[in-house]
């Protein structure tokens, strides 16, 4: 049997102390990150393996965060390059995350004592917030450190919680505006079902665009259940009103916009599919956002304050998306 690597071994191999690599390894935030990288790189290197539950009892953490899957039916997911970017960012602050899947809030609840009884994770990240959204307020109660990616709709000033979101509103703004400057008036818009807070969030950066220009956006709109069949049907009937160009509410809408008539159409997201097709598209920064989720989370960690509650005041990051601009618009 090969012999265990050590930490001293680590320390040799890094040209740094003991003590240097057990800071990279329980708090990075402490060193430098050329060491850290160092550090980290002799860990990789040598196969040098944590012992977890040493490291828990020493510093009452696990070092693991965790997160639900998402999916999807229609292969437009972009939801794995914010898990990617999460799980790189984790590692780079020295946790590691654990991933779950659920079908609904209460389930996500009754996973989430789960997780707490065999694994102890240290802090949550919630996806896919809406309204209504119950599981923020389980987690504050029992004074657990948790970030959203993605506001709480429905709440004033923001929320009393820490939250890291895409501002959909700015891009869709910048999408009618593109289409504006190109000459076109009779920009219509195809979204989802009213009652989806990110859906209603990028519809009025439409409105709000054509409004300040003096247009009602009102008889150019139609919503769609997000399928690409029924953007192209949204589609047929907006090009039969007048529109001659279409802002949609996500790249799988668009797809079937694409497919009703010769009109400039953009979409939202930039997937993979878009590049491949052409699709002129709202690129979201997923891996800026999932690295700010874990500045917010390991900040919090180390404050030791509750997510939520008067004794702190809750960080809140909206990020703009970029405009794609490819032969479609």
């Amino acid at each position: 049997m090969a012999e265990k690597v050590t930490i001293a071994d680590v320390a040799r191999h890094a040209s740094v102390s003991r003590q240097t690599v057990s800071n990279v390894l329980n708090t990075p935030e402490m060193v430098r990150e050329e060491t850290r990288d160092r550090v980290l790189r002799a860990v990789e290197e040598l196969g040098y393996r944590v012992n977890q539950a040493a490291r828990r009892m020493r510093t009452g953490r696990s070092r693991l965060l965790a997160v639900r899957i998402e999916s999807t039916q229609d292969g437009m997911n972009v939801f794995d390059r914010f898990l990617h970017g999460l799980t790189e960012s984790a590692a780079r602050a020295g946790y590691r995350v654990i991933l779950y899947t659920a079908d609904d809030d209460r389930s996500e609840i009754g996973t989430f004592d789960d997780l707490l009884g065999a694994y102890e994770p240290d802090a949550f990240v919630l996806t896919s917030t809406h309204f209504g959204d119950v599981r923020t307020s389980w987690l504050a109660e029992r004074g657990l450190a948790f970030v959203t990616f993605g506001r709480p709709w429905g709440t004033p000033d923001g929320g009393a919680h820490p939250w890291v979101d895409v501002d959909g509103a700015a891009g869709t703004a910048a999408a009618t505006r593109h289409l504006l400057d190109a000459g076109h008036r009779r920009i219509g818009f195809i979204g989802w079902p009213e009652g989806s807070g990110v859906g209603e969030d990028r519809r009025d950066g439409w409105a709000r665009t054509l409004a300040a220009r003096g247009d009602r956006p009102d008889p150019l709109e139609r919503r769609t259940d997000g399928s690409a069949a029924s953007g192209e049907s949204a589609a047929r009937e907006l090009i039969a009103a007048g529109a001659t160009a279409l802002v949609c509410v996500s790249d799988s809408v668009a797809l079937g916009a694409l497919q009703a008539g010769d009109v400039p159409v953009i979409g939202f997201d930039d997937t993979p599919v878009a590049g491949a097709v052409g699709l002129t598209s709202l690129s979201q920064p997923l891996a800026e956002a999932a690295a700010r989720c874990v500045d917010v989370l390991t900040a919090l960690l180390d404050s030791g304050l509750p997510s939520s509650g008067a004794s702190r005041t809750p960080e809140h990051v909206l990020l703009e998306p970029s405009l794609v601009i490819r032969r479609s618009a």
